[in-house]
């Protein structure tokens, strides 16, 4: 026994099979022989000598030192005279006698940007109040129920006027409730671990066990998270566990040499991003990784993990240019099979700690069976973006209307596969960075056109099987891609058209959370049939979505051109009175009030491979929706 460190958790963690070796590593405050003190624990086999440097000793560390404790490169040292709440670092000595000072893999709390050292502490005693919210939760089926995720860059969603930030209770307070109204029932975060640089968004992390001082304690976090669940809202997490940045500071050579990363610089290197890439063989950079991700279930209460940049995890030549050096393994594919087994690994013990868990894999590949269990030589995940669908889409919707006919495939091919994966389909901030355009100016025609079809677009998305994903602006139909140093365009309330589109992403979302057929069924092919979507001239689709049981069932039509159809027919499947129940072209919305409010009696001839059918005015650039009335015909 090691200051209160058990010899099975010390092996649990070299053998790659401590999922709470935070509990181990790090700084903790514990009793040891009568004493309260500081433990301090660090992983680095090839230091010659570890000491704890920070203020209390001027940054000189001869009498803190580590004692190393395994073979393997476990070093711990016990202080009492080290206060909670001062900076600290790791002063290594490398087998070259190299000095370097390394803030703590395993902080709980760092400085604030552009300080980068790690700060003594201990996990607080905060006391939730979302006891109801998870009781809710294990009754809660991911699959029937709706998500409808708003993401947010905590850093841009708001600032103030001043340009200060706003801190985590100031966005408890605004953002939580804006949320709410707008009828979402999740907000993804974007990476929240500590990070040196704004402008990395994040994405390159330097204190993976951190939750970023940016916008206050960690604390305030838990009340963010405990305001969320309080409003019913779950909260999900990017989390970044593939590459991590090269700042001298991090986990770059961290003991004097190659030891979070791989030795071969050939798959250490993401050199588009400038990032090394973890060691996924290595038992101890198992441990560390799946750690964190139960670290921020467990300690923050969040309720999914968005997992950043699969595909870059398991192809071994990801992103690599022509012209450089490819690399294999051992069966002569490209696929990096440690990184394979890994992420099996990680979802088959985040699933056996929360079931309930939301863990959606961001895999820009068409590789298949992402979201299918571990035993049926799946990667586990439960949701996995639809990178295709948004791609086709994005391709699709920029066309003018006129042109849409020779890209109807674009349009309809996503129905090939959607049932083969648990799919999302995002519009994220990857879309509309980089000189991508904001969405509403990725749409063609005139301003009236522009917005038309950025409604109708948004209609598709709803009603297209699968569950949704919306980044922060996109309500208001920015007109100006994604500032990461400015706030969204709130401005632009002030304008007629841009508030209409709020108040149609308000209504759509809560038209989506009312109606059982838009998500029960999204990943079971009996929740989708088409209708018609062979009708390539007028570039009019039709379908239908059904809810549990055949409980339910939404007649669905868009319409990819700005013209107007009269007595358009439309194939349905049981006698009755048909109404419209939603149109993306009412007024209120900024559209030209082109509406069915008729009852629509059905006509007792086939249609569509159907026993009846209906006649509708088909809108411009629109959606409409259908639904039997209760007092159908027998």
């Amino acid at each position: 026994m090691y200051y209160n460190i058990s010899e099975q958790d010390i092996f649990l963690f070299h053998q790659g099979t401590n999922y709470h070796s935070h509990r181990l590593l790090g700084c903790h405050q514990i009793e040891w022989e009568g004493k309260t003190g500081l433990r301090f624990a660090v992983w680095a086999p090839k230091a010659k000598k570890i000491h704890i440097v920070g203020d209390f000793n001027n940054w000189k560390g001869e009498l803190y030192s580590l004692k190393r404790i395994t073979e393997e490169g476990l070093w711990v040292g016990f202080f009492t005279e080290i206060p909670i709440g001062v900076p600290y670092k790791y002063q290594i000595v490398a087998t070259n006698d190299q000095i370097l000072m390394k803030a703590d893999p395993y902080a709980f709390q760092s400085e604030l940007r552009p300080a980068t050292a790690s700060i003594t502490t201990d996990l607080s005693k905060y006391e939730w109040m979302d006891s109801d919210w998870q009781e809710t939760k294990i009754e809660f089926d991911v699959y029937t129920s709706p998500i409808s995720i708003y993401e947010v860059h905590l850093g841009s969603w708001k600032i103030k006027v001043d340009g200060e930030l706003y801190t985590y209770r100031e966005l408890a307070d605004e953002l939580i409730p804006y949320v709410k109204s707008l009828g979402y029932t999740h907000i993804e975060l974007l990476p929240l671990a500590e990070h040196p640089f704004d402008l990395s968004w994040g994405y390159q992390i330097t204190g993976y066990y951190s939750v970023t001082s940016r916008y206050g304690a960690r604390d305030d976090f838990k009340y963010f998270v405990d305001e969320c669940h309080r409003h019913k809202i779950g909260v999900i997490m990017d989390w970044v566990p593939g590459h991590f940045c090269k700042d001298d500071f991090g986990l770059r050579t961290f003991d004097g040499g190659p030891l979070f990363e791989y030795a071969d610089p050939r798959k250490a290197e993401k050199k588009s991003w400038g990032t090394l890439t973890f060691d996924f063989g290595k038992p101890e950079v198992q441990s560390f990784l799946i750690s964190n991700a139960l670290f921020w279930f467990e300690e923050f209460h969040i309720d999914g993990l968005r997992v950043d940049a699969v595909a870059s995890m398991l192809f071994l030549n990801f992103d690599k240019g022509e012209e450089e050096e490819k690399i294999y393994n051992s069966y002569g594919g490209e696929e990096n099979l440690e990184a394979y087994a890994f992420i099996r690994k990680l979802n088959e013990v985040v699933f056996s700690y929360e079931p309930n868990a939301l863990m959606m894999a961001e895999d820009s590949s068409d590789l298949p069976l992402v979201t299918a269990p571990t035993y049926a030589d799946g990667l586990g995940f439960n949701f996995k973006w639809n990178m295709g669908w948004m791609n086709d889409m994005l391709n699709y919707m920029k066309r003018d209307p006129i042109h849409r006919k020779w890209h109807h495939n674009l349009l309809t091919f996503s129905f090939m596969y959607t049932h083969t994966e648990n799919f999302l389909l995002p519009f994220s901030h990857d879309e509309v960075v980089h000189g991508k355009k904001s969405l509403l100016d990725k749409m063609p025609g005139d301003q009236w056109q522009q917005f038309a079809n950025l409604r109708l677009l948004y209609g598709y998305m709803i009603t297209h099987p699968g569950k949704k994903l919306l980044f922060m602006g996109g309500e208001l139909a920015q007109y100006a891609e994604w500032k990461d140093k400015e706030e969204v365009d709130w401005h632009l309330l002030d304008y007629p058209l841009h508030k209409a589109m709020q108040e149609y992403v308000k209504t759509l979302n809560h038209f989506y959370l009312e109606n059982p057929e838009l998500y029960e069924l999204d990943h079971e092919t009996e929740g989708f049939e088409w209708i018609d979507p062979h009708n390539v001239d007028q570039s009019i689709i039709a379908f239908r979505r059904r809810s549990k049981n055949q409980e339910g069932e939404l007649i669905i039509v868009c319409n990819f051109t700005p013209n107007v159809y009269y007595d358009y027919k439309i194939g349905v499947p049981s006698p009755g009175i048909y109404q419209e129940v939603f149109n993306s072209d009412a007024d209120e919305f900024g559209g030209s009030s082109q509406l069915n409010e008729a009852d629509h009696f059905s006509f007792p001839k086939k249609w569509h491979a159907l026993p009846q059918h209906i006649q509708i005015k088909v809108p411009p650039l629109a959606i409409s929706i259908f639904k039997l009335k209760k007092n159908y015909i027998k």
